[in-house]
């Protein structure tokens, strides 16, 4: 659709304290934002009073909006919690255990009382179904297929809402598996069924039937919610339906969501990588870390050239929250990121050896920190920040909400001062440099992980709580650079809106590489592109304009981990396996740093990207400024690490200042979603888009 001075786009993040959204005008590419509490009772209702406050707020009619899409955490926050559906597991006979037998690991050895979580299908709804299919993919035993309609009409008689199916090799041979889902729908029709061959086609059985029944898991409930969430559009005279964000930083129509649930659930984090991308792009920084720090959570995503990390498997439903290995596996496409439990919500505690812990626990928004004042009692990174100065508490979200500091002081000196024996400001301060190491050290070992040094790139702050915490993990972390977005407490939101349609499929075909059959190879290309384009419809995208990116994922024989390499786009040849092979080997010697001559290579899977082009925004200018006093609201008391004691900081108007405007720290600047907090000897300057960038002074040798 052209660009038209009505036409309007919005951005619906919906995350675990607060719902964000994100109102763009086509024309002006000027941003407006709202931000109000999560609806837990009603995720639906809660979208649409936003909706409806943002569109008032800026004398929108709902039918200029012609563009919206949404992320959620309703799939994740179901997995978590278990509120799933009542779900079945069909598996070929011998293979009942596979959920309970997992991969027999322990991701902590000397825990001799490990909790493992639970599979979400209890052994008692795993049915075994006779046939066979060997590692080639011949059929061994034919499926039984009258065996298959009477568990069918029995376990919908049984209340059995979904149905994941995973057949021994069927990533090989899917032929048994769509013949099992042509049985349900005629013996079962309303039963939603789930193939592995179709969500994770994939090696690896215990990873794919995870991932299977996650998808089925979840898949009636999503479907419930993106109806109605639809329906209440369509009511409003929304013109818009549905985009759904995916995990992978893609978005995809809303019947594609509901038949791959499982794409959905890192979408809120994936939106808020995505914005830090196209916030380096425009202001020229292409290797970033986007750092984003919410009211439950914090999230790190190393971006280089421009392009967020990504990964082919993360965990939900840990045992042993943010400890990996201790969540049940799935395998999907995701912008590679680590998560902690460090948000403006994480509760500060001194445990029984007296020493302060800060999060993973989270007062969440009900009932929130102390300070909110909704009934809660701990004491909070929140809490914490107030205290000591560096939020407002007639400006939090903008005047919307008012912090009470009475019971910020209260829930700190009971809970952490007094068990400690220090000073009330000693014990917030404590909090603050509690949680910024906790982000700061995360953030180290993901860097090193992937062999980067976080000390060469820029940090992208942002979430509600990002940019308060920015200059201190910058500072451990030993980085000079960090860029503080405009709006940046609704950054996921808009992300969503930068994101482009896009929708991965993956066959895997492990065999060496220079056994690749080039002809057969095309063809599983060809036909994982026709069923992209068909994922896609109803996603905007004229045929004309849609991309296709192929990669294949490759290893050395022997190996567990695999990369991506670029795949070119026409029909393969055998000369493009060097190609290929070359490609492979830049890349593991950019990762690891060395490579293995002569040591044999394969290919584990072909992947395929398929998408349209990335949404053209026009990012809204401001006037240049001449002065940072034309922006000084006044002055706050604050605390400042370097002097230890509370001095007066100077508190700036973010809506006030113009391009090219310089601060020197230390500093406060404030806008309604967020506050940036700088300190000592820092140098920050606001560009024409009204991002803000900082130069930390060098480290003391």
């Amino acid at each position: 659709m052209d660009d038209t001075r009505d036409s309007y786009r919005v951005g619906v993040d919906v995350g675990g304290t607060f719902t964000d959204l994100a109102l763009v005008n086509r024309a002006s590419g000027r941003l407006a934002v709202a931000k109000v509490l999560t609806d837990y009772l009603d995720v639906s209702r809660g979208i649409m009073d936003g909706l409806r406050t943002i569109l008032a707020e800026n004398g929108v009619s709902p039918g200029d909006v012609h563009v919206l899409v949404h992320g959620t955490t309703l799939a994740t926050n179901a997995l978590i919690e278990r509120r799933g559906v009542d779900t079945a597991l069909l598996v070929t006979k011998g293979f009942r255990d596979i959920l309970t037998m997992g991969r027999e690991s322990r991701y902590d050895i000397y825990d001799i009382g490990i909790d493992l979580p639970e599979p979400l299908v209890p052994r008692a709804r795993v049915f075994e179904v006779t046939e066979r299919v060997d590692a080639g993919g011949r059929v061994v035993t034919p499926l039984v297929e009258d065996e298959v309609a009477s568990l069918a009409r029995r376990l919908a008689a049984g209340g059995i809402e979904a149905v994941a199916v995973c057949l021994l090799h069927a990533f090989r041979n899917p032929d048994h598996e769509r013949a099992v889902a042509a049985i349900f729908s005629d013996a079962a029709p309303d039963v939603a069924v789930s193939l592995s061959s179709d969500v994770s086609p994939d090696i690896g059985e215990y990873e794919r039937a995870s991932t299977t029944v996650a998808n089925a898991y979840v898949r009636p409930i999503i479907g419930r919610y993106l109806d109605d969430l639809a329906d209440r559009l369509r009511a409003d005279g929304v013109a818009a339906q549905p985009m759904i964000m995916t995990s992978d930083g893609g978005t995809i129509p809303r019947a594609t969501a509901v038949e791959y649930p499982v794409r959905l659930i890192e979408s809120g984090p994936a939106g808020g990588a995505m914005a830090a991308a196209y916030l380096g792009k425009l202001s020229d920084r292409q290797d970033l870390i986007a750092f984003d720090m919410g009211g439950t959570t914090a999230k790190i995503c190393v971006i280089e050239d421009g392009e967020p990390s990504r990964a082919g498997q993360f965990e939900v439903g840990h045992a042993n929250r943010f400890v990996r290995g201790s969540g049940l596996p799935i395998r999907a496409p995701v912008l590679e990121m680590i998560e902690i439990g460090a948000g403006g919500g994480s509760i500060a505690a001194v445990d029984e050896l007296g020493l302060l812990r800060v999060g993973p626990g989270s007062a969440g928004a009900h009932p929130g920190p102390a300070c909110y004042g909704l009934g809660g009692a701990a004491a909070t990174v929140t809490d914490a920040d107030l205290y000591l100065g560096y939020l407002d508490a007639d400006f939090f979200l903008g005047g919307r909400m008012r912090l009470d500091r009475n019971r910020a002081e209260r829930a700190i000196v009971e809970n952490v001062a007094a068990p400690l024996g220090v000073a009330g400001e000693r014990a917030a301060l404590g909090i603050h440099d509690v949680v910024n190491d906790n982000m700061a050290r995360a953030a180290k070992v993901h860097c090193l992980e992937q062999g980067r040094d976080p000390r060469s790139y820029t940090l992208v702050a942002f979430g509600g709580a990002g940019p308060v915490h920015a200059y201190r993990v910058a500072q451990a972390l030993g980085m000079r650079r960090v860029l503080y977005p405009a709006r940046a407490g609704v950054m996921s939101a808009f992300g969503f809106l930068v994101s482009p349609p896009a929708f991965e499929l993956m066959q895997t075909s492990t065999s060496l590489l220079c056994e690749v059959d080039p002809a057969a190879a095309s063809g599983v290309f060809a036909r994982m592109e026709a069923e992209g384009r068909r994922l896609l419809d109803g996603a905007g995208v004229a045929a004309r304009d849609i991309r296709v990116r192929r990669e294949a994922a490759i290893r050395y024989r022997g190996q567990t981990f695999d990369l991506f390499v670029p795949v070119p786009p026409e029909r393969l040849r055998r000369e493009d396996l060097q190609t290929i092979e070359t490609a492979f080997l830049e890349r593991y010697r950019a990762r690891y740093h060395r490579v293995n001559p002569g040591h044999p290579i394969e290919v584990v899977s072909w992947r395929v990207v398929v998408g349209g082009p990335r949404p053209n925004h026009r990012p809204q200018t401001f006037a240049p400024g001449r002065d940072a006093d034309e922006a000084l609201k006044g002055r706050r008391r604050a605390y400042s690490p370097e002097s230890g004691a509370f001095v007066d900081w100077p508190v700036y108007d973010r809506y006030a200042l113009g391009a090219g405007v310089r601060i020197d720290g230390p500093a406060i600047v404030e806008e309604a979603e967020s506050t940036v907090v700088i300190g000592a000897s820092a140098e920050m300057q606001a560009d024409e888009h009204n991002n803000l960038h900082l130069i930390l002074p060098a480290a003391s040798p």
